[in-house]
């Protein structure tokens, strides 16, 4: 499969391979970007989705070689906009919020989450007093965390505390500590994985690690460090306490995976349909990951801040049944 890299600018051109044959046009482009198949659906109905430069219809079969061109329509422009969404402040002064996010809330509008999101929560708590590096959709917003991940983010209510946030950010000097329960016996006490992470060169949808210097990928560094160990319905899992030492999209799940230790809860990655799963799915609403602690210096007053929030009672009660 070959795809243009000005993947968000510029059509996007997939040639398909011998294991894609047959395959259904919507299922191909769905599965090979970061497109919904309602998506890929609607882009085909418009007409904005070619095979072999001919109009198809989404039911359409397709065979080896076909070329499939997709035109991504423009961006509509988004404004995010104040919402009385209740937030969970760990820390607040006039400088910086700290929050500890729910598991099920992205952190800022996007396509398919127009509202509902953590700066929407911000915007009205914080009366638009937000940093506005981020622009309209992510004003305020230093770092993220996965939808389905809760725990502490800090958010910049001034551009010079952004800046500051950011410095300390790309020099690790910000620490974020998660709690992660993984599948499976952990050999050692304690490691580090240290492997570049990108775009998934097939799965448009997901990350991987990637070593080939030809491929998009950025250095990525996890410490963990074995906190208990359990076994439940014939398998062994694991509570990890993860350090994060960059900040990849994914990078916990990512690299637990690579090592062979998937995300309890993680379908994307490996993680998803264990037996346990099954005898738990109400406590499961995804990975189990927590982000759990943040320590970094006050820009303004240079003080330590040493912050921790509780994991999701569903989480909780999961390492209580585990370990």
């Amino acid at each position: 499969m070959n795809t243009n890299p000005l993947f968000e600018s510029a059509p996007i051109v997939l040639f398909l391979e011998a294991c894609d044959t047959g395959k259904r046009l919507d299922a191909f482009v769905s599965e090979k970007t970061e497109l919904t198949r309602s998506a890929a659906v609607r882009l085909i109905e418009e007409g904005s989705i070619t095979v072999n430069g001919k109009t198809a219809e989404k039911k359409q079969k397709l065979s080896m070689g076909d070329c499939v061109c997709i035109v991504l329509p423009e961006p509509e422009p988004m404004e995010a906009l104040p919402e009385d969404i209740p937030l969970d402040i760990v820390y607040e002064d006039d400088d910086l919020i700290v929050v500890n996010k729910p598991v099920g809330m992205v952190v800022h509008p996007a396509a398919g989450n127009p509202s509902g999101t953590l700066v929407n929560a911000l915007l009205h708590h914080c009366k638009g007093t937000l940093s506005g590096i981020g622009g309209v959709i992510r004003p305020g917003i230093v770092h993220r965390i996965d939808k389905d991940t809760g725990g502490l983010l800090v958010v910049a209510k001034n551009d010079e505390t952004h800046l500051a946030l950011s410095e300390q950010l790309k020099g690790h000097h910000i620490n974020r500590i998660y709690a992660a329960i993984a599948i499976g016996n952990f050999r050692e006490e304690h490691g580090t994985v240290s492997a570049p992470i990108g775009r998934h060169p097939v799965d448009r949808k997901k990350m991987a690690v990637i070593r080939n210097s030809d491929m998009r990928s950025r250095e990525a560094v996890t410490h963990w460090s074995v906190k208990a160990r359990g076994d439940a319905d014939g398998q062994s899992f694991t509570l990890l306490r993860c350090e994060l030492e960059t900040g990849r999209t994914h990078q916990i799940r990512v690299h637990m995976a690579y090592l062979g230790h998937p995300l309890l809860g993680d379908p994307v990655y490996g993680g998803g349909n264990t037996k346990f799963e099954a005898h738990h799915r109400s406590l499961i609403q995804g990975q189990c990951l927590h982000a759990g602690e943040l320590h970094f210096t006050h820009p303004r007053t240079g003080e330590m801040l040493h912050l921790s929030a509780p994991m999701p009672k569903e989480m909780q009660r999961l390492t209580e049944i585990l370990f």
